[in-house]
């Protein structure tokens, strides 16, 4: 008597593929972010000065 074949299941088919679409959403909506401007890596803009008074504490009061 012949038997089919031995199929032996590991259980660990797809998990690759969907650590692939997740990175692949992840880098998508970044650089979706980042081309249509709503993300800023901070290159190209205008500097911010910000001028603060110096404060003198006279040790006498």
């Amino acid at each position: 008597m012949s038997e089919g074949p031995t199929v032996i299941n590991t259980g660990g088919g797809g998990s690759g593929g969907w650590a692939v679409a997740i990175i692949l959403a992840v880098v998508l909506v970044v650089g979706a972010l980042w081309v249509f401007g709503g993300l800023d890596f901070g290159g190209g803009g205008d500097a911010v000065t910000i001028d603060v008074p110096a404060v003198t504490i006279d040790p006498a009061d």
